[in-house]
Formats: C-alpha cells, sequence, structure tokens
C-alpha cells in the first residue's frame, strides 16, 4: 500500500465519494484503510447501571482503491527538492 497512517486522502468511488479527510488507521493485509469522516455508522450503546445509552458514530473501513492520496504543499516541496538534483 503506498497510503499509511496520517496521510491526507480523498475518496474517489463510492456513496462518499468527494469527501475527504485523514487516515486513521491502515490495514495493509485486508487492503483497507479507516479515513476519518467518511464511512460513519451510527453505533446504538445499550445503558447499564450508573451509566446512559448513547448513540456513537463510528467509521468503517473502505478499501484503499476507493481512496487517493491529495499532495500537500510538503509533499510537492520535498519532491521539487529531490527532483532538482
Amino acid at each position: 500500500m503506498k497510503i499509511k497512517k496520517g496521510d491526507k486522502v480523498k475518496v474517489i468511488s463510492g456513496k462518499d465519494k468527494g469527501k475527504s479527510g485523514v487516515i486513521l488507521r491502515a490495514l495493509p493485509k485486508e487492503n483497507k484503510v479507516i479515513v476519518e469522516g467518511v464511512a460513519l455508522y451510527k453505533r446504538h450503546l445499550k445503558g447499564s447501571s450508573g451509566k446512559v445509552g448513547r448513540i456513537i458514530e463510528r467509521s468503517r473501513s473502505i478499501d484503499a482503491s476507493n481512496v487517493q492520496k491529495v499532495a500537500s504543499a510538503e509533499t510537492k516541496k520535498k519532491e521539487s527538492l529531490l527532483s532538482v538534483k
């Protein structure tokens, strides 16, 4: 996989097409990534003694082929310095 944790990516296909975010976790064996704010689902947690039930949003993993790395200014600067040699 050419993308790793912390990279900024843009979703290029699927229901979240066009959204962008930062990779929270990369799963290379499964060829999947978890992107912040993309492929959200709601998890209902039941209350227990002394705790109130609640609904939380979580991110699902999506296939790595559905995301494209977005070049930042730092990345472009590093690449230009490397190619100047």
